[in-house]
């Protein structure tokens, strides 16, 4: 239940394909993830790929991450990980999944594989005499509380007993795994207490109305309100007396002091800045303004770059940003032009003009991967075949998948296309392109 490989090269195809019908499918579920995130419909495409021909190959996973754009390697990963996915052919009818995790366990998840042991394989993994039938013991299926249970397919069958497993076996084998009911095999339903509710079995007799206070006795005297507290707070500058009372009793000396005080503030700092020295009056032991200011000099400080200032008679709205004396600026973000991968407007190569080849028909370039060719200025079978060694390099570097154009053979795969179409292709790699 841990080493999850995969099937025996004997029995791996030679490639796979989606149907017609799965393949606009999973067209469909990749355009519903944002661009650049389309990775993660792997594990969507993943389950489509097993429901389609029963269980996950090699040629399946290879032919998902080149529709995605990933490393073969990352969906192996996601196959192997989760025992959702069947690694090796299974059975045509059936493929029982018993969980063996505690709760089942405690309530007779051995009885069960006993019986898929007589009959189906003594072996899980292994297929029956016919091919119909295969079974496995798996972690945790989620529904402990309905224990025990197995899973077939997408479907749950919760609260066996060895006889009930016996006759949904033997269902399966014979072809009528329709005729039985997914779920709890008791009277329950879904997780509820068995044979039905216990509580809250009550018919309500009458609407339930709103409680309304009764009023206080006639003779009883209303609480006198507060009065609110006097306040010497300064007035907020938005707020009026009207809008806060509270302000109102402030006295009129302390709202004369305040604004003396705010008065000879304000002038405190007005000087600090105009001769570029501490103020004193703000906190008395303030040292080191004198050095750091700015010269007011015309920006002539020693040992600062000094950018330079507009050409006579220029507005002082024709340049982007203002000199600063003593700050060297910063270079504006809307000059700097980056490769397209990066986000820039420029691509690496130049587009030829007319209508874009289906570079899809390359083996290993799915519609993840043309897009983002296309964005890279590349859109012809013939702009591969005369690609150089560091054409290959900045490609391969902005994509993030070194080896593949060697790995996979671009380069004589598009030579064939681009001179005579697929059946070039065919008449020099002996089969149709992907």
């Amino acid at each position: 239940m841990v080493a999850r490989r995969l099937a025996d090269e004997s029995v791996q195809p030679a490639q796979f394909a989606f149907t017609a019908e799965n393949a606009k499918w999973a067209e469909w579920k990749i355009g519903l993830y944002p661009t650049g995130r389309q990775q993660s419909a792997v594990i969507p495409l993943l389950m489509r790929a097993q429901d389609q021909d029963g269980w996950v190959s090699r040629a399946t996973i290879e032919t998902i991450a080149d529709m995605l754009g990933m490393a073969y390697i990352r969906v192996l990963e996601v196959a192997t990980f989760y025992t959702q996915f069947q690694l090796q052919p299974v059975g045509s009818r059936a493929h029982i999944q018993v969980c063996g995790t505690t709760p089942c366990m405690l309530r007779g998840a051995g009885d069960l594989i006993d019986i898929c042991k007589s009959k189906i394989h003594p072996d899980s993994h292994h297929l029956n005499a016919d091919g119909t039938m295969s079974w496995e013991e798996v972690e945790c299926a989620g529904a402990c509380v309905n224990a025990p249970m197995v899973t077939i397919y997408h479907d749950t069958y919760e609260d066996l007993t060895p006889e009930r497993f016996e006759e949904i076996v033997d269902a399966f084998a014979a072809g009528k795994g329709d005729t039985i009911k997914p779920g709890p095999q008791i009277d329950r339903l879904t997780s509820a207490a068995e044979g039905g509710r216990t509580t809250l079995l009550e018919t309500p007799s009458a609407k339930r109305t709103k409680f309304v206070p009764p009023p206080p006795p006639a003779d009883a005297a209303a609480p006198a309100a507060a009065a609110p507290a006097p306040t010497t707070a300064s007035k907020p500058k938005d707020v009026s007396e009207e809008a806060a009372p509270a302000l109102k009793g402030t006295p009129k000396s302390a709202k004369v002091s305040q604004a003396k005080a705010e008065g000879e503030r304000k002038a405190a700092n007005a000087s600090a800045k105009a001769n570029g020295k501490p103020n004193k009056a703000m906190r008395e032991d303030a040292t080191g303004a004198e050095s750091k200011a700015a010269k007011v000099d015309g920006g002539k400080a020693p040992g600062k770059k000094v950018a330079s200032e507009p050409a006579d008679g220029a507005s002082a709205t024709s340049t982007k940003k203002k000199a600063q004396p003593g700050i060297t600026p910063k270079a504006d973000p809307a000059e700097v032009n980056p490769v397209a991968e990066k986000g820039g407007a420029a691509p690496l190569f130049k587009a030829p003009k007319g209508a874009p080849d289906d570079l899809k028909l390359i083996s290993g370039v799915g519609p993840v991967l043309e897009s983002k060719l296309h964005a890279l200025g590349i859109t012809k079978w013939s702009q591969v075949a005369k690609f150089t060694a560091a054409d290959i390099a900045k490609v391969e570097d902005s994509l993030s998948f070194k080896g593949r154009v060697a790995r996979d053979n671009w380069l004589a795969q598009a030579a064939a296309l681009a001179k005579g179409g697929e059946a070039e292709y065919i008449r020099v790699f002996g089969k149709k392109p992907r």
